[in-house]
């Protein structure tokens, strides 16, 4: 087990997944207007993105970067507010939510680079491949942990600064 003082504070931790699924979410709105940056056309950011060929028209992306921009305003509110709040049950039960769809994106991603693929990637090439296991993976178990942290028990006065 980590020692307490070696973990991030509830707040960093919550202003850290909240930057993540806020940049992620702006993205998301950014590829509603039909733009794909980083990449040159809508088929590349599919593949790099997902592995998959899908449109990222805004009825597909405009309701991902909601539940992005939601799950930031849960933890952050969960990190302020604590369970005390009388919304504090609602508020544990997003961030937990947030905690168990980032880890079961970073399972799934370990899955992929072991090779555990439905044929869904089979076109990807090479990009695909190399964000999942170098970027999307890694990142996915790193916020888990850090909305785990939140969502932990109150934080004495003296560490909760």
């Amino acid at each position: 087990m980590i020692p307490d003082r070696l973990l991030p504070t509830r707040r960093a931790a919550a202003l850290a997944v909240a930057a993540v699924l806020t940049a992620d979410g702006l993205l998301h709105v950014l590829w509603s207007t039909g733009r794909t940056w980083p990449a040159g056309d809508a088929a590349t950011l599919s593949y790099a993105v997902l592995g998959i060929d899908v449109p990222f028209a805004p009825p597909v992306v405009l309701p991902l970067a909601a539940v992005l921009f939601g799950g930031a305003a849960l933890v952050t509110a969960r990190a302020r507010l604590g369970r005390a709040h009388r919304a504090g049950r609602l508020l544990q039960a997003g961030t937990l939510a947030v905690a168990g769809g980032t880890a079961l994106r970073g399972l799934a991603g370990i899955g992929w680079a072991a090779g555990l693929r439905t044929g869904l990637d089979a076109e990807a090439g090479d990009t695909f491949p190399l964000l999942n296991w170098t970027l999307y993976t890694p990142l996915c178990l790193l916020l888990a942990a850090a909305a785990l942290r939140v969502a932990a028990r109150e934080e004495t006065p003296a560490r909760a600064r």
